[in-house]
């Protein structure tokens, strides 16, 4: 264990869910090796960049966040706590450009990839040390693996460090900790069932920085469910790359269908939800055990990224309209009422006007509650940079434009198709009467939220709910004569009675099931994380998928 005193770091995350995962797995082994983790990066001895390197939009984030930092940097002369003395890069930014991202940005005194995450700790004392560390020389991570799916298991963490799959670091925040630190006390939490994809999309460089598919063991997975649960999760979002090829590496094509009744049977977990579902891949089984099995969202993410066929093809994808009209008919089939998002790409090369009109004409016909729209942008290292038929920035931004202002008009018109319904709200937030949070159909930080005004002198005070809640929320509010009150973590029925935007407004019915305390339950490690943007629905997700 390094012992360099003061030692404190903090964390500032970018990007998406999935990097929120490594940052924690970061944090827990920062405090296993002796770290002070604090909030503010203006008090801490060094600052840890977690960066994005998706999209230009988010290589930008991640740039600003590291200048951000080193301008907080303490003075030569001045004394520890009147700044950080080093600021270090990590993340997929790191990862992709590697001595790259160092030669042309000086401001940061180290860049390390995900094999340096193991000895972060070690890392930045050696910084702070005054020791030069060396930028870490970008690979391509796909070679790093085996081809064959099954023979990955033994090599991963082994030959490569594969983050969000730590087990059991020494000295992490609790007994049977994973090896991550919780950075939010919200009741929502990711978790990372796998990493990497072996899919090869014309226009996503993802594959070569966070590499081959490969999954957590479920005991594993099971495991850090529960110690979440015990941290205060209630709702577990199952993130990845590609979610339905869980298994396939492990010997079993239906390890997923196994999976999810498990972590939905774990005790305080209310609800799960799976995220990152490739539709040429969801199998009639799988289906399924998402939208039948209690305690799951009923909620489908699927990655359709275009609706033309031709277009499909050119991005190595497969699928078209008709598909996936009929992958959503089965869907609600099983689920009448379920939650569907997507990502969709437009300008793309070769797209014609003809294919703008099919993919319009399948949003119509889809009835998605959320959509994130994306300009075509050129990502080095991928197929589509080399493909003829390149469309000039004006037009797909014109095309960007025509598709999200469609899908705000459809996404509003499918919110008000709910008014009259009931919906399951887990509470993330309460002020003035009013609670916060998202129903089964709505993913947190992506589709929308729903606002429930409670029962009550603060919930009668508040009115209608109307331009959503803010500060920090407040627990315990009084209910009417025989009703308990209503906390933080609560699932709870309203009746939805009008919408605003995507975001429903509904009235309070009844608590469905409280949130318990719990005697593993702590307050959150202090995280820097408010870099990272919220991403609203008719935009892209922070990972675009």
């Amino acid at each position: 264990m390094s012992t360099h005193v003061p030692r404190r770091v903090a964390l500032v995350t970018l990007g998406c869910s999935r990097n929120e995962v490594d940052s924690e797995e970061l944090a827990g082994r920062l405090a296993a090796q002796g770290w002070e983790l604090v909030a503010d990066a203006a008090d801490a001895d060094a600052v840890l960049v977690n960066t994005c390197g998706f999209v230009d939009a988010a290589k930008k984030d991640s740039i600003d966040a590291l200048l951000a930092a080193d301008d907080l940097r303490a003075g030569d002369g001045e004394p520890a706590g009147a700044g950080p003395r080093a600021v270090v890069a990590v993340g997929c930014l790191a990862e992709r450009y590697g001595n790259e991202l160092a030669a042309s940005l000086p401001e940061a005194d180290a860049v390390l990839g995900f094999d340096a995450y193991p000895s972060i700790g070690e890392h930045l004392d050696a910084v702070l040390g005054g020791a030069t560390v060396p930028a870490h020389t970008p690979r391509d991570r796909r070679t790093l693996l085996p081809i064959t799916p099954v023979e990955r298991g033994a090599s991963a963490n082994v030959a490569v460090h594969v983050p969000g799959h730590a087990r059991g670091v020494a000295g992490g925040s609790a007994a049977g900790s994973p090896g991550r630190r919780r950075l939010t006390a919200g009741p929502v939490a990711a978790l990372k069932i796998s990493s990497g994809c072996d899919r090869r999309c014309a226009f996503c460089a993802i594959p070569s920085f966070r590499g081959s598919h490969v999954s957590r063991p479920a005991d594993d997975v099971l495991a850090e469910a529960e110690w979440l649960a015990g941290e205060g999760a209630r709702e577990l979002v199952l993130v990845s790359e590609n979610s339905t090829s869980y298994g396939k590496d492990l010997g079993d094509l239906r390890a997923l269908e196994k999976l999810l009744p498990q972590l939905a049977a774990v005790p305080g977990i209310v609800r799960v939800r799976t995220v990152y579902l490739q539709p040429a891949e969801l199998r009639p089984s799988l289906l399924e055990v998402l939208l039948t099995t209690p305690g799951l969202a009923p909620y489908l993410d699927l990655s359709f990224q275009h609706a033309s066929p031709a277009v499909l093809r050119r991005m190595r994808r497969f699928g078209g309209s008709e598909h996936f009209l009929d992958l959503l008919d089965r869907g609600r089939g099983l689920l009448p009422g379920l939650g569907a998002r997507s990502n969709v790409i437009v300008g793309f090369p070769g797209e014609t006007e003809a294919d703008v009109d099919i993919l319009a004409e399948f949003l119509e016909a889809a009835e998605l509650d959320a959509v994130g729209v994306f300009g075509y942008s050129d990502e080095e290292g991928t197929e589509a940079v080399s493909l003829p038929g390149k469309i000039a920035e004006e037009e797909i931004e014109r095309r960007r434009v025509q598709i999200t202002d469609l899908v705000e008009q459809l996404t509003a018109t499918r919110a008000q198709e709910r008014i009259g319904s009931r919906v399951q709200v887990l509470v993330e937030e309460i002020t003035d009467g009013i609670a916060a949070g998202c129903a089964g159909h709505q993913q947190p930080d992506a589709d929308g939220s729903c606002l429930v005004r409670l029962p009550g002198p603060a919930g009668a005070a508040a009115g209608p709910p109307a331009g959503g809640p803010s500060g920090t929320g407040q627990p315990g509010l009084p209910g009417q004569p025989g009703q308990p009150g209503v906390e933080v973590g609560d699932l709870i029925e309203a009746r939805v009675v009008a919408t605003e935007g995507v975001d429903l407004v509904a009235e309070f019915t009844a608590v469905l099931d409280r949130a318990r305390p719990s005697a593993g339950r702590g307050e959150a490690a202090p995280s820097a994380t408010g870099a990272r943007a919220t991403v609203l629905v008719g935009r892209p997700r922070a990972d675009g998928t």
